[in-house]
């Protein structure tokens, strides 16, 4: 039987250069850390909001969008069931080093600022300090009616019921509960949820749909509808 590793943390490195995201993605891996590579600020927040990463790793120069602006939507997520966690810990990178472009990176929300070129030793203390200091600590869980979803530790309850949940039907509610009255398309949902970019024909998203409507309301089916020809939504059941 192979070793098995755990993983210390799950990491979004954003960085346009396919080069320098691919090296960063493999040193991290080798650290035990589990980095997701994304090439765009759409990317970037499509991460944050469906895969509940632990630290963000993003470059201010991207091709379509400013890394400050995905951070500035990442602070700004408020209310009850915000699509982000406004306190993620967020290291911005950038081949700007003057002393304003650090302090406009550090006001707008970064915990903090790398300039290229740099030393990935270095890079790495500062994201194990960054998570260190949080010190595990974690939102409470979003809380729909008697549905209850704790991201942080993946645990489901409807009422005092627990509901054991594989990971992509556990995805799958973490995405209708963005948002819980919104319905969102099938194209959508394959896409943040199975990282489909044609998804073309296929019953993935019906058949977990299907059961994770079962598994939260097994008499009634009430909280995950299907808004026939358009897609899903997550309601109060």
């Amino acid at each position: 039987m192979l070793p098995t590793v755990d993983k210390l943390a799950t990491v979004v490195v954003c960085e346009d250069d396919p080069l320098t995201r691919e090296l960063l993605c493999e040193n991290l891996e080798a650290d035990r850390f589990d980095p997701l590579a994304a090439g765009t600020a759409a990317d970037a927040l499509r991460f944050c909001r469906y895969r509940t990463p632990d630290a963000l790793l993003i470059d201010i120069g991207l091709p379509d969008a400013s890394g400050l602006d995905v951070i500035r939507e990442i602070r700004a997520a408020t209310g009850p069931a915000p699509p982000f966690d406004p306190a993620l810990p967020i290291v911005a990178l950038s081949g700007r080093g003057g002393d304003g472009d650090r302090v406009r990176g550090l006001r707008e929300g970064a915990d903090d600022y790398v300039v290229k070129p740099f030393f990935y030793d270095e890079l790495l203390e500062r994201i194990r300090k960054l998570l260190d200091r949080r010190g595990g600590v974690r939102h409470g869980p979003t809380r729909i009616g008697l549905l209850s979803i704790d991201p942080a530790t993946r645990e489901v309850k409807v009422g005092d019921r627990e509901i054991e949940l594989a990971n992509k039907e556990f995805e799958l509610l973490l995405a209708l509960a963005s948002e819980p009255q919104r319905v969102f398309t099938k194209d959508e949902l394959l896409r943040d949820v199975w990282g489909f970019e044609s998804p073309g024909r296929t019953r993935t998203l019906d058949s977990h749909a299907s059961r994770l409507r079962r598994k939260l309301d097994p008499d009634r089916g009430m909280y995950v509808v299907n808004c026939w020809g358009v897609g899903y939504r997550l309601v109060e059941g």
